[in-house]
């Protein structure tokens, strides 16, 4: 029997990051676009993108954004195999 591994998370062309913000809350597993990321900004794209992700749900909310205290990449997950 082969196994089949899934594959990663970062392979279907998006990034997963880990936000932490000002007010002490927390937000896993936020999707960036691998696109955006990479050269010399690094990951400010990503803050960015996510700080202004934040703000239209806080319109949305009808409620002050939150401002990210802190941006760190998700661990990518271990592959599970899956038996056939």
């Amino acid at each position: 029997m082969s196994k089949r591994i899934r594959s990663k998370p970062q392979e279907r062309g998006s990034v997963l990051f880990d936000v932490v913000f000002e007010d002490g809350s927390r937000a896993s597993n936020r999707r960036v676009p691998m696109e955006i990321l990479g050269g010399l900004d690094g990951d400010e794209p990503a803050r960015q993108l996510i700080e202004q992700n934040e703000a239209e749900i806080a319109q949305k909310a009808g409620r002050p954004p939150r401002v990210v205290q802190s941006l760190t990449r998700s661990p990518l997950p271990e592959p599970k195999a899956i038996i056939s």
